[in-house]
């Protein structure tokens, strides 16, 4: 298959190509297109042929249920069975915004969409990339990461061309997304709602809006209805170990480990959040010295890590605050070895 790479700079024209891709979607192909979060690979939520084309691209397991995208508010009620008084609250608030709400799904809904589930994870991006190919689409977009399956999320088109190029119909290039992990999913059927994927809006944020909110992020044997649950997500090709616990006792027990792996004849790179840090490695990667900006570069990170073919990745955990919550989720999915602290 070839695959066309569609430009956009920022002009007139650009409305033209997105309604080339759009007819791409109409007619059962995939397109890969920018969020805010990552970038997408969509394909017509309600052609149910056209939705299993995504996990053959990406090499997703069927029971990994996905996020449908809408571009207008009301969609969130032609697509659910029920939208709860709480459901309202959450998209008045944060919708178009990168939140996902997991709600009883109408008919329209096909098993291959919610992996055989009685749910549906909707989202209303705020990308305008994304909300015109809606629009121009005329139909919902299913979509996960544009990535194949277990590999760090795309946050630039150059990303999906590594992984998709040949495998889909379509590539929307917009250069760089902004928040650079994937949506918060809570989860609206249960009560009080549970928060199962933290990501582009903050625990914190939720709570203002619903009193109450629960956490579920675990892996393993348990029925998924948000993507990144079940299965081993975000990894490189290297061995990611993530050292958490007090700064010094992280920076200690990392150069401790670099020496170790060095003797071994290990090449290890270290993702840091220290501009002043005293590491001596093969490849030092700085991500940013907030976790906004670890968020956005966590993801280039670890595939620069590839690039860079070492061995072994040490990461630096952060604190759990804010968007904190969201690094540590996706950095514990990608992780082989966990660390934690004493």
């Amino acid at each position: 298959m070839k695959t066309t790479i569609i430009k956009l700079a920022g002009t007139i024209a650009d409305r033209k190509k997105i309604k080339q891709a759009a007819r791409v979607i109409r007619k059962g192909g995939l397109v890969a297109f920018p969020t805010e979060t990552v970038y997408g690979l969509g394909a017509n939520a309600v052609d149910a042929q056209a939705v299993k084309k995504i996990f053959k691209a990406k090499g997703r397991p069927s029971d990994n249920p996905l996020i449908v995208h809408v571009a207008n508010k009301k969609d969130f009620s032609r697509l659910a069975a029920e939208v709860t008084p709480a459901a309202k609250k959450l998209i008045s608030n944060f919708c178009p915004g990168p939140l996902t709400l997991v709600l009883k799904k109408s008919k329209m809904i096909s098993s291959s969409v919610s992996a055989g589930l009685d749910t549906v994870a909707i989202r209303m991006p705020s990308h305008p990339v994304a909300l015109k190919l809606i629009k121009e689409s005329k139909v919902p977009i299913a979509a996960p990461s544009a990535n194949l399956s277990g590999k760090p999320s795309p946050t630039d088109a150059k990303h999906v061309i590594e992984d998709l190029n040949g495998k889909i119909d379509v590539i929307i290039d917009a250069g760089k997304t902004k928040i650079g992990v994937e949506s918060t999913v809570v989860d609206m059927t249960t009560n009080p709602p549970t928060l199962l994927r933290p990501g582009g809006i903050t625990r914190e944020a939720l709570r203002r809006v619903v009193d109450k909110i629960a956490m579920r992020f675990g892996r393993g044997g348990q029925i998924a209805k948000s993507p990144g649950m079940k299965y081993r997500h975000y990894a490189p090709n290297a061995k990611l170990i993530l050292i958490e616990g007090r700064p010094t006792q992280v920076i200690r027990k990392i150069k401790k480990r670099v020496c170790m792996y060095r003797l071994r004849g290990k090449r290890v790179g270290i993702m840091t959040i220290r501009r002043d840090h005293t590491y001596d490695a093969d490849a030092v990667i700085l991500v940013g010295t907030t976790p906004t900006a670890v968020a956005r570069n966590i993801f280039h990170a670890l595939r620069e890590f590839d690039k860079r073919r070492v061995d072994i990745v040490l990461a630096e955990g952060i604190a759990e605050r804010g968007m904190g919550l969201a690094v540590m989720n996706r950095l514990r999915k990608a992780a082989t070895t966990l660390v934690r602290k004493a």
